[in-house]
């Protein structure tokens, strides 16, 4: 059965989350094969954005639209989260609207809060802590490319951010031999790397990228200074050299090695322009994903 809301991955069981994979991979065939459908017909989705967003709300708001539902975007502007209103009275306002919530923000709590006070299915698009529907992305990804999940070895290397933690969620549910690779100073959180071990998650932590990538199946980087930390920027160019995926990097890995990357990138920083637009690359069909992803997702906590 499939929780109510997805904060994190850690709330969920492989159960659940494969309940997704397979709702995304049935209905992104239906939909090339007969278009758009009336699953989530008068239904409709909030969207709450206090971050600028590409892929994820044009993947919720195309999402509930080829499945017949309404998606409907907020900013901050016209709610004022915590200081034109309270999370608390925003939750319960918004449960008599709509079916859904889904908010792209800063603070972790402010979407514990939203679902601990809400009737409604609340969705983490997004916080500085955790990024579970791009993981459900990836994770559809790596099942398409390499026919399954289990068994496969993936690098992340980079900033141990909210993409750090999100596949350290995935790895307490699949048979994942994850490594992370980061600068001094910048390793995911000790407390978050701690639960998932205690759960059964393969996680190795290092400093030598060359360690984390090598043989892996998948190599996955995020940007070096995400939304927020722009300040940050010089000062991570520099604590992050030699953290780059170029291809000396990614001969490291196996032969057949994936790359992969949330997006957006930047290229001659955290990747190469050779790696990125390179034969083993699969950021853009990573990316086409989140659709499918989203579309999986929303059918199996609005549709039920």
């Amino acid at each position: 059965m499939t929780p109510k809301h997805l904060v994190s991955l850690a709330d969920w069981s492989r159960e659940s989350v494969e309940d997704v994979l397979e709702r995304s991979v049935r209905i992104k065939s239906e939909y090339a094969k007969n278009g758009a459908s009336d699953r989530l017909r008068g239904k409709s989705l909030a969207m709450i954005f206090h971050k600028p967003s590409l892929r994820t709300r044009v993947s919720f708001e195309v999402g509930m639209t080829q499945m017949g539902g309404a998606a409907l975007y907020i900013s901050d502007k016209e709610i004022g989260m915590q200081s034109r209103e309270t999370i608390e009275d925003i939750a319960r306002v918004l449960s008599g609207y709509v079916d859904g919530v889904m908010i792209r923000t800063f603070a972790n709590a402010y979407v514990e809060r939203l679902a601990e006070h809400a009737s409604i299915p609340i969705i983490n698009g997004l916080t500085d802590l955790y990024h579970p529907c791009q993981l459900l992305a990836d994770l559809l990804t790596i099942r398409e490319q390499r026919g399954k999940i289990d068994g496969t070895a993936v690098a992340y290397v980079g900033d141990g951010n909210n993409m750090a933690h999100s596949w350290i969620n995935a790895a307490i549910h699949y048979d994942i031999d994850l490594r992370i690779a980061h600068p001094d100073g910048y390793a995911p959180e000790p407390a978050i790397v701690k639960a998932a071990s205690e759960r059964g998650a393969k996680v190795t932590v290092t400093t030598d990228p060359r360690e984390g990538v090598r043989d892996v199946n998948v190599v996955y980087t995020d940007v070096w200074a995400s939304m927020g930390q722009e300040q940050e920027k010089e000062q991570r160019l520099k604590r992050f050299e030699g953290f780059q995926v170029n291809q000396a990097l990614m001969n490291l890995a196996a032969d057949d090695a994936l790359f992969m990357h949330c997006l957006p990138a930047h290229r001659g920083e955290e990747v190469t322009a050779e790696v990125l637009e390179g034969p083993r690359s699969v950021v853009f069909p990573e990316a086409h994903n989140r659709l499918h992803a989203q579309k999986g997702l929303l059918d199996a906590l609005l549709s039920d």
